[in-house]
């Protein structure tokens, strides 16, 4: 099995105006993987036996390039980096380019790699969505079941919650232009190790272009485990979207299989001024009335809620509220 010499990975970064977010990962090592798009388990688990074959490049030295500005700075235990910086000269709305270098001890630049920045109209609203059971089939409250929907499918035969990306693409286009479209989160407890798998499942089933926000790279010793991290992280990410973009509205998209309602509610109880709604898919019948009373704990907030059971009863909730402007596709 072949492998690459160090690596350095740039994922969708964010930002307005001014400040933005780059972040990424350096892998001292980091197995080639070549994704067949096959239906066969051992094809399908192979490649994501490879893509945990990771080391990450601890405490690597890091250098951001972005227009005439450059950075340094120094990577995470983990191999994780992230760049919070002011740009010198306005960013105007879209996605804009950035480069990334590992520098080694002799000054020298050891790998390098591109990637984007996305900076949103003021006025658009922000959508964050989780992914696991709100988008995308992944039956995460059954370890055997979340398991056997990871191993036999590949990254195009995923199963999506039907109509959400229709709904979601309807949704980037409201009350704004093709070239500025709303800006989208998706963030999971799943790990950095299946970032290219997402994109590409997001990207077959065209969803909306966005940043991924995923936790902690883990090994193959932790493989059995993916997508099994604390959600403490996810709270975390979120309030930091949040802070990012202190002029705008959010709308906050998840299910009920795992902690999203608890989440969501401890965000709109501290930003209810920024929350301009929830929705939360019924994925586990189970969790239904406890999902319901939380969503009630919010009537005092005034927040829209919808907890829905597919996604016509999401559309037909946000035509009601008005996140639906004349410009949305739903074709």
């Amino acid at each position: 099995m072949n492998s690459e010499p160090a690596k350095v990975k740039v994922y969708h970064g964010y930002g307005h105006t001014h400040k933005l977010t780059v972040f990424g990962h350096v892998f001292r090592r980091q197995h080639a993987v070549q994704q067949q798009y096959s239906k066969g388990l051992l094809a399908n688990l192979a490649y994501l036996v490879n893509i945990f074959r990771v080391e990450p490049y601890p405490f690597a030295k890091v250098r951001l390039q972005f227009r005439d500005q450059v950075i340094y700075n120094k990577a995470e235990y983990d191999g994780f980096f992230r760049f919070e910086f002011s740009s010198v000269s306005k960013v105007e709305p879209g996605w804009h380019e950035v480069s990334v270098s590992l520098m080694e001890e002799n000054g020298q630049v050891g790998a390098a790699s591109t990637g984007l920045v996305y900076v949103p109209h003021i006025t658009q609203y922000t959508f964050i969505s989780d992914i696991d059971d709100t988008l995308m089939v992944s039956h995460s409250a059954t370890l055997a079941r979340r398991l056997r929907e990871l191993f036999l499918r590949n990254p195009r035969s995923r199963r999506i919650v039907p109509g959400m990306a229709t709904y979601f693409k309807g949704l980037a286009a409201s009350y704004t232009s093709p070239e500025k479209p709303n800006p989208f989160f998706y963030v999971s407890s799943s790990e950095w190790n299946l970032y290219d798998y997402l994109v590409e499942t997001f990207r077959y089933n065209r969803f909306p272009e966005g940043s991924f926000l995923l936790n902690q790279v883990k090994q193959l010793k932790d493989f059995l485990h993916t997508g099994k991290t604390g959600h403490g992280g996810k709270l975390l990410r979120i309030m930091r979207i949040l802070e990012a973009f202190p002029n705008q509205k959010f709308v906050l998209f998840g299910d009920n299989s795992q902690q999203d309602p608890i989440i969501y509610r401890k965000i709109a109880e501290k930003h209810p001024d920024k929350i301009a709604a929830i929705y939360i898919r019924n994925a586990h019948h189970p969790h239904a009335a406890q999902t319901a009373q939380i969503l009630k704990e919010l009537a005092h907030l005034k927040i829209p809620v919808c907890h829905f059971n597919n996604s016509e009863e999401a559309m037909k909730h946000s035509r009601r509220i008005g996140l639906f402007g004349e410009k949305a596709d739903l074709s």
